[in-house]
């Protein structure tokens, strides 16, 4: 059947004014115009606003169950912002989680609750009915007559709420009484039938108590005999004890002995590891010194034979020496001619020089700062290196021959040009000169090797000497490098 709109004791009755723009909101005391300047509210506008009762618990959670069920029946612009989410909820946790804003929005939003209202009270039927006329049936339940209450509002919707709150107090005071009644007679029967069981135990302990005491009599003979048992195995024990830890003493001495000589054992073999590992290191690094430099020594003397087969264009004889010399006694002496006069080189020559790069895999080591200072040395240290580098690369090129130019390293300069092909730049280290790294690079070449060392140290050209190489003055470079 229809249903006309519930009384609200809390929404604000239509009258010519609201029609007129003004909206009047009893919960907030306050009126607020369409048009026009706001006007404050004055105690005498109004009723003064009573403030919300406090409900008994099953009556608000059964609020918030009746709220929650019809929430989602509610278009969507009906749904206060805060309650959209909790509208798309499951059922059964819509209620449970949403409970703390359902009823939030319930108190704070007369509108929201007379939506909420329309909906419940169509649901209820004629309890509903006769909760908005202010009468609610008597065999009705409370807790649901309380809940529409609530949320109808009709006159007197607080009586029915106090009404319903007592009854469900009633209830649950007659509930608390007959629980206690429950536990009251539940405790005497428990206390009837332990009295009972208590007598029958004490008869089985008094029969019980007699035959302890019969065996309490044997077990002080018993404790008697076990007694002196005990004392003499004590004394064994004590006897044992001292032996046990005389033989202790002796075996951690024993162990500690052990132990310190395992100790020197381990220090000794950790000792040999250690001295066989660099020995080990120190062979491999020999080994591989010498691998390369044997190589290069039969890579020098193959490419030597070869050059020399074709310098030579030695053509296959059909004679052997014997028969030179057979030749030599069978003619009559006469006069050698003289050979030409070896035409000697000098170690300014440029010639020589070209002489010795052209000997297979020849090894040039020039001392870097002799030659520039003597050729350029109104440079500086910078282009003077610049210029000696740039020249070797060209040399290196045309022979194919390793190049190596060193310097000392105390006057090296940062962001050096990288070195053209086959050229090796060297700087000798802090304490060491160049004089020296070119006599070490001269010792580390195997022994027939061609090493040309350019400088016009004769300390340098000195030294390198005895170890095979053929030193060469700074000048005969410097021309070779004017006429490249």
């Amino acid at each position: 059947m229809p249903l006309t709109e519930p009384y609200d004791d809390h929404l604000p009755q239509e009258d010519p004014v609201a029609r007129d723009g003004a909206v009047g909101d009893p919960d907030d005391n306050v009126v607020t115009r369409t048009s026009g300047a706001p006007s404050p509210a004055t105690p005498g506008d109004g009723p003064a606003i009573e403030p919300e009762p406090t409900l008994p618990e099953p009556v608000r959670q059964r609020i918030v169950a009746l709220t929650a069920a019809v929430l989602p029946t509610l278009p969507g612009d009906e749904v206060p912002v805060p309650l959209r989410r909790v509208a798309k909820f499951a059922p059964n946790r819509r209620a449970r989680l949403g409970a703390p804003a359902i009823a939030a929005q319930l108190t704070a939003d007369p509108l929201f609750r007379q939506r909420v209202t329309a909906r419940v009270l169509a649901d209820a039927g004629d309890l509903g009915a006769a909760v908005v006329e202010g009468t609610a049936p008597a065999a009705a339940d409370p807790v649901e007559v309380a809940a529409l209450a609530y949320l109808a509002r009709p006159r007197g919707w607080r009586e029915l709420i106090d009404a319903s709150g007592a009854a469900v107090r009633a209830e649950a005071d007659s509930a608390v009484v007959a629980e206690l009644v429950r536990e009251a007679e539940q405790r005497a029967t428990r206390a009837e039938h332990d009295r009972a069981v208590a007598r029958v135990e004490a008869e089985k302990l008094r029969d019980e108590l007699a035959r302890v005491r019969e065996e309490l009599g044997q077990l002080r003979e018993e404790s008697r005999q076990l007694s002196r048992t005990l004392r003499e195995t004590q004394a064994r024990e004590r006897k044992a004890t001292e032996l046990l830890a005389t033989e202790r003493g002796r075996a951690a001495r024993a162990s500690a002995d052990v132990d310190a000589e395992l100790r020197r054992a381990r220090a000794r073999l950790a000792e040999a590891e250690a001295a066989a590992g660099v020995a080990r290191a120190s062979a491999k690094e020999a080994r591989s010194v010498d691998d390369a430099r044997l190589w290069l020594l039969l890579e020098t003397i193959g490419q030597a034979a070869v050059g020399l087969r074709r310098e030579l264009a030695l053509d296959p004889v059909d004679k052997l020496p014997a028969d030179f010399v057979a030749d030599a006694f069978a003619d009559q002496p006469g006069t050698t001619p003289a050979g030409p006069a070896a035409r000697a080189r000098d170690t300014d020559d440029p010639a020589r020089l070209d002489q010795l790069l052209a000997l297979p895999r020849a090894h040039l080591v020039v001392d870097g700062y002799n030659v520039t200072k003597r050729g350029f040395g109104e440079m500086s240290l910078e282009q003077q290196r610049k210029r000696l580098i740039t020249g070797l690369g060209g040399i290196a090129a045309q022979t194919g021959d390793e190049v190596t130019v060193v310097f000392d390293g105390a006057e090296r300069m940062h962001g050096l040009p990288p070195a053209p092909r086959g050229v090796r730049v060297l700087f000798s280290r802090k304490g060491e000169t160049a004089d020296e790294l070119i006599r070490r690079l001269v010792r580390a070449e195997p022994a027939g090797r061609p090493v040309v060392v350019v400088s016009s140290d004769r300390e340098v050209a000195d030294g390198v000497r005895r170890h095979g190489a053929y030193p060469l003055g700074a000048d005969s470079l410097l021309r070779r490098l004017a006429r490249s």
